[in-house]
């Protein structure tokens, strides 16, 4: 009896821990957010008056607005098409006889192997070539599908019983209403999962916007925080207020789906 009041003394003071040390960067960049530049570099950890002043320098310096949008409007066609590609390729992959698909598969996998340093040059190129540089289309194609998704897509398409399939063939349903009408909302937990992936990498993408997106009219808030950090002195509470502004999309959407996504990483991994 007493080994076990001591073991569980013993884990909730180490995920007690371990939950604070989780919490205290957010909690830490939203206090920030509220005080001077010297209140943060002193160390303080209570909330200050300062937030209305960083907002308004943070808007008279930068053009927050548009970096938003324009993160907004790339983050959701991204996902929508990434995951709607994605579902439809990996469920072909699945659902479908082919000798040649299993190999292709693995050619796939192999090139989750190839870091994206080393074709960015290269998609560089053909995005100039293609006259597509500031775009979002050129922001969108290299990341709209991923060896990674397709297999998180087939993973869970592999538990979709393919008895459904075939009993809906003989009722004379065509393929595509297959997927859209019964695949789909089966799915919803790895749809879900996926949208929540998707978005937090397109929201947060830095190296491939700052290569491909050169003009003031096409900057996201990533490129914007970067920029606020690139001169000699740093005005921390307009950094820590942009980050958090930046912050809030990612949380909203996590907190929304965060059931259906440990539900679909659950699935896919089973």
């Amino acid at each position: 009896m007493v080994r076990k009041v001591i073991f569980r003394i013993f884990v909730y003071t180490f995920l007690s821990v371990a939950a604070f040390l989780s919490v205290f960067p957010l909690f830490w960049m939203a206090v920030s957010a509220t005080n001077m530049n010297v209140d943060i570099i002193r160390g303080t950890l209570l909330p200050g008056t300062y937030l209305l002043e960083n907002l308004r320098k943070l808007s008279e310096y930068t053009d927050l607005g548009r970096a938003f949008l324009n993160s907004a409007r790339n983050a959701v066609l991204l996902t929508v098409l990434s995951v709607l590609l994605c579902s439809l390729a990996g469920y072909g992959f699945e659902v479908f006889n082919s000798k040649a698909k299993d190999r292709f598969m693995a050619f796939l996998l192999l090139a989750m192997m190839v870091p994206f340093a080393a074709t960015m040059i290269p998609l560089f190129q053909m995005m100039a070539e293609m006259s597509l540089l500031n775009t979002a289309v050129a922001f969108m194609l290299p990341l709209i599908s991923t060896p990674f998704y397709i297999m998180l897509f087939r993973q869970s398409a592999r538990s979709f019983p393919y008895e459904m399939v075939e009993a809906a063939r003989i009722d004379g349903l065509s393929e595509v209403g297959i997927f859209f009408r019964m695949f789909m909302p089966t799915m919803k937990s790895t749809y879900a999962a996926a949208i929540t992936i998707v978005f937090l990498n397109a929201w947060n993408q830095y190296l491939w916007p700052r290569v491909i997106l050169m003009s003031s009219e096409s900057i996201t808030m990533p490129l914007l925080i970067g920029n606020l950090t690139d001169g000699y002195l740093t005005d921390n509470g307009i950094v820590m207020l942009a980050v958090l502004i930046a912050s809030i999309p990612t949380i909203v959407i996590f907190f929304f789906l965060q059931r259906y996504f440990a539900e679909g990483v659950l699935g896919t991994v089973k």
